[in-house]
């Protein structure tokens, strides 16, 4: 569980971010998933882009994929979901405390 110190870092940290992902009409896939995992291994923070045509709750969608890929949710602004989960093998973020 993110502080909100930790969560106002990680916003700040992902401001320079782009989208990586976009979430469409088709929801959440098992593929999307795991493409996920690959990424946040890699990069640790990511933002998702969830695109008008998708009917879903946005906070609902972001709550899903967070616990999907066993990540820390950060923030859903707007369409977009910022997500963070600490690399096993390439720790590139340090979290205040």
């Amino acid at each position: 569980m993110l502080t909100g110190k930790q969560k106002r870092f990680l916003r700040a940290e992902a401001h320079h971010l782009d989208p990586i992902f976009q979430i469409g009409k088709g929801g959440i896939s098992d593929n999307l998933i795991e493409q996920l995992n690959d990424v946040l291994e890699k990069r640790e923070l990511i933002k998702v882009s969830v695109l008008q045509n998708n009917d879903d709750d946005k906070q609902e969608l972001a709550e899903t994929i967070a616990r999907r890929v066993y990540g820390e949710l950060v923030q859903v602004i707007g369409s977009t979901i910022i997500l963070y989960k600490p690399s096993v093998n390439n720790k590139k973020i340090e979290l205040p405390r």
